[in-house]
């Protein structure tokens, strides 16, 4: 099992930072890509960042590049996105998935994602 979590409030400022991790229950992230998501009302979900646990290999959007950083804490086994100078735009239901097997060709694609956990709100205000 997954579970998303927000460190810090989910309301911020445009401009301000926010920190979510991506935990698991009952079993590592071992030989895992793990990726984060966002949903906003009506439209489909979107492709942030994902991470190959073993390998270490960074994928991000380009709407997110520069912006955000996607890391993981072994001892921990978290999978933290640092979302920095956030912007009105990345107000949105944000979700982390995992899955073993996963080809590069499709690690921004939402169904090539087998485990998935609750979103966390995080929000954006001018």
């Amino acid at each position: 099992m997954f579970s998303c979590r927000r460190l810090g409030g989910g309301l911020v400022q445009a401009g301000g930072s926010l920190r979510l991790s991506c935990a698991t229950s009952g079993r590592t992230f071992s030989g895992y890509t793990v990726g984060w998501f966002r949903q906003t009302p009506g439209k489909e979900r979107e492709f942030v960042a994902a991470i190959k646990w073993n390998g270490r290999s960074t994928y991000y959007a380009d709407s997110v590049k520069g912006r955000f950083t996607i890391s993981r804490e072994s001892a921990e086994n978290l999978v933290n996105l640092q979302m920095n100078n956030l912007r009105l735009e990345d107000t949105a239901l944000y979700s982390c998935a995992a899955s073993r097997t996963i080809i590069q060709s499709s690690i921004g694609m939402p169904s090539a994602y087998a485990n998935w956990g609750k979103g966390t709100l995080v929000t954006v205000s001018s």
